[in-house]
């Protein structure tokens, strides 16, 4: 998927560590905030898939159906913050996780923040917390 066209701007200060997969900083184009709650993977019927990168896949179909519904693209999306259980396996990971995260969100990068917490509910290995800026609106 390339890289969807969005109104927000990017900022990646060479004063900070390289940027890989998200965005240091994000400033919004004027428009209507949509906050999402915590997205896991879990399915319509509360089942969610066993392995950690299934989960991250399923998760940001999740957050894309979360911000259909409030009219909004994955280019809307400014911020992002991703919980997970198990930071040294979404480390190990990585390669699996930025293809899934690519195939929903192409190369469009929120500003993002990785978070290693102690559980998650029903089972999640991760859970995904966006907020979208809709342009014009």
């Amino acid at each position: 998927m390339d890289r969807p066209v969005s109104e927000h701007r990017a900022i990646n200060p060479d004063s900070l560590g390289r940027a890989w997969g998200f965005s240091h900083v994000v400033v919004p184009a004027p428009g209507r905030t949509i906050y999402l709650a915590g997205e896991t993977g879990h399915g319509p019927d509360d089942s969610i898939p066993d392995g950690l990168v299934e989960q991250f896949d399923a998760a940001c179909a999740n957050v894309l159906g979360a911000l259909a519904a409030a009219g909004a693209r994955p280019q809307d999306l400014v911020s992002m913050q991703i919980f997970t259980t198990d930071l040294a396996g979404y480390l190990r990971a990585s390669k699996q996780i930025g293809r899934a995260y690519r195939s929903h969100f192409g190369r469009h990068f929120a500003a993002t923040a990785l978070l290693e917490v102690s559980g998650l509910v029903g089972g999640a290995k991760v859970e995904l917390v966006c907020v979208a800026v809709l342009p014009g609106a």
